[in-house]
């Protein structure tokens, strides 16, 4: 027999048949075709969903961040709070003009500044300020531009890169505010006139550790007056040996003078001005024992006065700290807390209450030995402020 019978031949036939099926992935009772094809639907629909998703929600930030925001008017920092309000003034561009009465000493406005820049570069200052301008949001770089500006040079071709860098640089230039280590821009703060003179009713000062300025009523401000700003240095003139530079500026000529009666009143001014530089200079050489502490307390009471008939009232708080110094390194507690008192009166209209200085100054009128410099001189009752 040479290969077997047809029966035998056919059942192994049937043998492999049955054992190739149990290996045919089609036949594999756990993954049948229909929950195979279903999954991979599962997953489209998952997938498609988690794209439109994406999409949705970039369109919805796209929206938010450059529509929305970029496109509507962005109003004045705490707007509704603001005691004053910017107006066109006749022949000075805009300015504030107060919406009510301002109490002595009341906060006006804080402020984060737009962007700083060094007060050293190396490179181009336009250059510069066209960088720190590119980062900003539309409605940001248009409340610079919207600033005013002098000393714009001539014959330049608008839009250029030359007239670009200058622009920038005449706005920043004629807007700019001191920003400790570095200079920056607070629109709405510029929009108060700067000068120093009897004219001046606000004052402002920036807090490091905030990152902000902010202004205070020097003076009580009635409803429609213009205000007027002027900075603050909180450096002590026993340490720097200089009055401040807006002092020093305080002392150009500024009057428009139109009879002689006003002339002779100006030359006066200017007498009494210098006098009041000179009592500084003096005040400085206590420091190095040229004058003894009552001479010094003298100098600051005769400040006080010139400031007083020139109006100038700026930085009374530091002239008063001053004497609270004088009055504590000689050991007289009760002139160092009278001095303190009323250095703490005074910081608290020019800086705030809550300013570092006036909260200095309280704690040297709770405990006058506390200070620093207690009892480093010669023991000596300096005198207190009396009828200042």
């Amino acid at each position: 027999m040479a290969s077997g019978t047809p029966r035998k031949r056919a059942n192994v036939k049937q043998k492999k048949a049955e054992k190739s099926s149990q290996h045919s992935p089609s036949s594999q009772s756990a993954v049948p075709a229909s929950a195979s094809a279903s999954g991979v639907g599962y997953l489209r629909t998952v997938f498609t969903y988690l794209l439109v998703s994406i999409c949705l929600a970039g369109s919805v930030y796209f929206y938010v961040t450059y529509l929305l925001w970029e496109t509507t008017p962005v109003p004045l920092p705490e707007n509704q709070s603001l005691p004053f309000a910017v107006m066109d003034l006749p022949g000075k561009g805009k300015g504030a003009i107060a919406k009510r009465d301002i109490d002595q000493g009341e906060l006006i406005l804080r402020e984060e500044p737009l962007f700083v820049v060094p007060t050293k570069i190396s490179t181009s200052p336009g250059a510069v300020l066209l960088h720190s301008l590119a980062v900003l949001s539309p409605s940001k770089r248009q409340s610079f531009y919207n600033l005013s500006y002098v000393n714009l040079p001539q014959g330049l071709e608008p839009d250029s890169p030359t007239y670009n860098e200058e622009l920038a640089l005449a706005i920043f230039q004629t807007n700019s505010i001191a920003a400790g280590n570095n200079v920056g821009i607070f629109p709405t703060t510029a929009r108060l006139n700067h000068g120093c003179s009897s004219a001046f009713n606000s004052v402002y000062t920036w807090r490091e550790k905030e990152g902000v300025i902010v202004v205070h009523a020097l003076k009580s401000i009635k409803k429609g007056e213009v205000g007027a700003i002027v900075g603050h240095s909180s450096i002590s003139t026993l340490i720097d040996m200089e009055p401040s530079d807006c002092f020093r500026n305080f002392l150009l000529p500024t009057r428009t003078l139109n009879s002689p009666a006003q002339i002779a009143e100006s030359q006066q001014s200017d007498l009494r001005l210098n006098k009041m530089s000179e009592l500084y200079t003096r005040l400085a050489t206590w420091q190095h024992g040229e004058i003894d502490g009552q001479d010094a307390i003298g100098a600051v009471k005769e400040i006080w006065g010139i400031g007083e008939r020139e109006g100038y009232w700026s930085e009374r708080g530091r002239l008063a700290a001053d004497a609270a110094w004088v009055a504590a390194a000689h050991s007289d507690a009760e002139s160092a807390q009278q001095w303190a008192q009323l250095a703490r009166k005074w910081y608290s209209f020019e800086l705030g209450s809550d300013s570092e200085q006036a909260r200095e100054m309280e704690r040297i009128v709770a405990e006058p030995r506390s200070h620093l410099v207690w009892g480093n001189k010669k023991h000596q009752n300096v005198g207190g402020p009396g009828i200042v």
